[in-house]
C-alpha cells in the first residue's frame, strides 16, 4: 500500500502541471503593468486596473474598477480571475462600490505549476454582461 503510494505522487504531480497546460485560450488583450485596460460592454465603458504594477503572482492587489458614462445601480461587484482553458479553481474578487463608478477589492493571482502567466479577469455584471480582460502576470 505504501509503496502504490509513493508511486502515485509523481503522476499526481505531472497531472497538475498537464491541468495548467492544457488547451488554448485566446492571447492577452490588456497590459496591466503598462496602465489600465478599457472595455465596452453593452451601455457600459469599463475600466480595470491593478496596483501595484508590475502585477505578479502571490502578491496582494488592489483592483479598481471604474465606468465611464452609465455606471451599475449595485454596491458590490464581482470580479472573476481564471485561466484560459484551465481549471485553477474558484478565485473571486468582491468589489464594493468606493466612490461614484468605482469599485475596489483585493484579491490574489496564484502561481500555475506549469509556468503558464495568462490570466483573465471577468467583470460580473449580469448574465449576459461579462466583460473580460486577458493578460500576462508576471514572475
Amino acid at each position: 500500500m505504501k509503496r502504490s503510494f509513493v508511486f502515485s505522487i509523481p503522476i499526481m504531480f505531472f497531472l497538475a502541471i498537464a491541468a495548467c497546460s492544457m488547451g488554448k485560450g485566446p492571447a492577452a488583450d490588456c497590459d496591466p503593468h503598462a496602465d489600465s485596460c478599457t472595455k465596452s460592454a453593452g451601455e457600459y465603458v469599463v475600466t480595470l486596473d491593478i496596483m501595484p504594477k508590475p502585477v505578479v503572482h502571490m502578491k496582494e492587489l488592489a483592483f479598481d474598477v471604474s465606468f465611464e458614462g452609465k455606471s451599475p445601480e449595485a454596491d458590490i461587484l464581482v470580479l472573476d480571475l481564471s485561466m484560459p482553458g484551465m481549471d485553477m479553481g474558484k478565485n473571486r474578487v468582491e468589489l464594493e462600490k468606493s466612490m461614484d463608478s468605482h469599485y475596489r477589492g483585493t484579491g490574489i493571482i496564484v502561481r500555475c505549476a506549469s509556468g503558464k502567466t495568462l490570466w483573465k479577469a471577468t467583470l460580473l455584471l449580469s448574465d449576459t454582461l461579462k466583460p473580460a480582460f486577458t493578460f500576462n502576470v508576471r514572475e
